[in-house]
């Protein structure tokens, strides 16, 4: 089955495509939401500038994962690195591969662009996605992440 499954780049295009996925990953850690204007900001930052690098897994004409990413440049390591904001499989899918496919993708990206490291977060609940990063050969460092919304 994972065969079937192609991993490949989204454009602005893909907005419509990625949005549905978007909302059912924050349903899925328990954050809220709003979709409206959303697909707009999505392509908008997924044109020419590039603000937002992302992967889709496609089965046939049905997404059924993503991964999100950004460039960086850390201050403490003198570095450009890539944080993956999001890696999401729908439920139906986890299991087969289709996160590490995708997680494949965007460590080809970084290492295509010299990061010197990866980096990203999960929830403290989400021990299936801890468990996965660490079979990776990630390794955790507890911070305490802050959110102070301006709009």
């Amino acid at each position: 089955m994972e065969a079937a499954v192609q991993i490949r780049r989204a454009s602005a295009a893909d907005a419509a495509v990625l949005l549905p996925l978007c909302v059912e990953h924050a349903a899925y850690e328990r954050l809220d939401t709003s979709s409206e204007g959303s697909a707009h900001e999505l392509a908008r930052a997924l044109g020419a500038t590039a603000l937002l690098h992302a992967w889709i897994a496609m089965l046939g004409d049905t997404a059924i994962g993503y991964a999100s990413a950004t460039l960086d440049f850390s201050t403490l390591d003198q570095a450009t690195y890539l944080h993956m904001d999001c890696l999401f499989v729908r439920d139906a899918w986890r299991g087969h591969g289709i996160g590490r496919l995708l997680w494949n993708a965007v460590h080809a990206f970084a290492g295509e662009r010299g990061c010197r490291n990866m980096q990203w977060q999960t929830p403290e609940w989400n021990i299936d996605a801890a468990r996965f990063y660490r079979r990776l050969g990630a390794r955790e460092m507890i911070k305490r992440r802050y959110v102070l919304a301006l709009l």
